[in-house]
């Protein structure tokens, strides 16, 4: 894969003109002075993938208290915005001005792995007094996923795609929330009235639009595999058929803006009461909660597979991972340690609405009294779900789905290409992945 190297004064004036932030103080976990660092201290820098007025004073308190515990280190706090920060990483990756910490989906695993950008942490994690805490099933799915199959990262926090609702709209029309496809279209029809400026759904049609897709997609199908008799899925007759009638929405029972949504757009629609639904994960809680009341929203499943059960994508964790780089590797890990702590993860996750790989955080109070946890544990426990999963080993499936499937959703919603041109696209594009990664594995086998 191809990157063009970025300068490092490049790298660095992006952080700090699109970035800008540090660890913030507040309440839950006590906080010590920030501002003025001793000196004589060990300083390592993390990179949170999600910045923003939600995320960043959780990670802020964390990093407090975690310093507080630990005064010969100090950590640097570098907020990255969603939507950009895997390029960011790319840049940074090419540059060799990594960070030494950050929080990394587990997606990106085996392209940073490929590269060489991430430090093994088998040898940490294996004298861990703690590891067995950690989701056994996460911890195993992160290390299948990777050519080597080591260990790059640690899950944190579990998530779950789910379709968040306005229940208080849901109940003033006289409807029952949808548990199938059909009453799913049916009720973003009837809950669009353009006169009072509502829209009975909202599609991501830009920037990282591409993940929801393919997991709509997915979820509607009940395809359970990537890759059948060599053949990419993705360009099965159902996934038309769904995308047929999912695009056939938009400006007719969807803001025209949609085209262009990104992450923040697409949650301000719903927040602010433009739209009825929108699909996201159960991580958008503490922005819902934070715009309207308890009764005015809520989680549901996806709606069951035309097949008739739950179909969810594997591997939907967030992880902490070493870069290669550090110069620091014991405070590091003493770092990620210390995020993979019952009282952190707990913390972070109940703030976040995420669900916690820690075993002991799991059997919290608030995991047995969030309505949207419970949501996610029902399909998640429900024995007929199926996860599918996608093809993270190939270094260029982030890539393809940025490039190719984020821009062909845009040319299909303007007109410019139709859905079967634009799924014959997006498999041709994994398949000749597929070869490529095929044929470099076997040579590696060779030698």
């Amino acid at each position: 894969m191809l990157i063009k190297k970025l300068t490092t004064s490049w790298l660095a004036l992006t952080i700090v003109i699109g970035l800008g932030l540090t660890g913030c103080n507040g309440e839950g976990f006590s906080s010590q002075e920030s501002g003025q660092k001793a000196t004589g201290k060990v300083k390592i820098t993390f990179w949170d993938d999600n910045t923003g007025p939600q995320r960043t004073p959780i990670w802020g308190k964390i990093i407090d208290q975690f310093e507080k515990e630990n005064p010969t280190i100090d950590v640097e706090y570098v907020g990255l915005p969603k939507d950009s920060a895997k390029a960011m990483f790319d840049s940074a990756i090419a540059a060799g001005e990594m960070p030494d910490v950050a929080s990394v989906y587990s997606s990106w695993l085996p392209e940073f792995s490929f590269r060489d950008a991430l430090l093994p942490l088998d040898p940490y994690f294996s004298v861990w007094s703690q590891k067995d805490k950690i989701n056994k099933d996460a911890i195993g799915f992160n290390k299948r996923i990777v050519s080597d199959h080591k260990l790059y990262g640690i899950p944190y926090t579990q998530n779950l795609d789910v379709l968040w609702v306005r229940s208080d709209w849901f109940k003033t029309a006289g409807l029952k929330t949808p548990e199938t496809w059909d009453e799913f279209f049916q009720d973003v029809t009837t809950l669009t009235d353009k006169s009072k400026g509502r829209y009975g759904y909202t599609i991501r049609g830009g920037a990282g639009g591409s993940f929801q897709l393919q997991r709509m997609m997915y979820a509607y199908s009940g395809i359970n595999t990537y890759f059948k008799n060599g053949k990419s899925t993705i360009n099965d007759p159902k996934h038309a058929e769904f995308l047929k009638k999912y695009f056939a929405l938009y400006q007719n029972y969807t803001p025209m803006s949609d085209i262009t949504n990104d992450y923040k757009a697409m949650i301000t629609g719903f927040d602010t009461g433009s739209v009825a639904m929108v699909q996201h994960n159960i991580g958008s809680y503490a922005e819902h909660s934070a715009s309207l009341k308890s009764d005015q929203f809520q989680a549901i499943p996806l709606p069951k597979s035309i097949e008739g059960h739950y179909v969810e994508e594997d591997g939907n964790t967030i992880g902490i991972s070493i870069f290669k780089g550090t110069k620091h590797p014991k405070e590091s890990w003493k770092f990620v340690r210390f995020i993979n702590s019952k009282e952190a993860q707990s913390y972070w996750n109940q703030s976040v609405g995420q669900i916690p790989t820690n075993s002991d955080a799991l059997s919290e109070d608030w995991i047995k009294t969030s309505p949207h946890i419970q949501i996610a544990q029902k399909v998640y426990n429900d024995p007929e779900t199926i996860l599918f999963e996608p093809p993270f080993y190939l270094p260029e499936y982030r890539t393809i789905l940025n490039t190719i499937v984020d821009t062909g959703t845009q040319a299909v919603l303007s007109g410019e290409m139709t859905v079967e041109e634009f799924l014959e696209k997006w498999a041709e594009a994994i398949e000749a992945a597929q070869r490529q990664y095929d044929e470099q594995y076997k040579n590696i086998q060779v030698k």
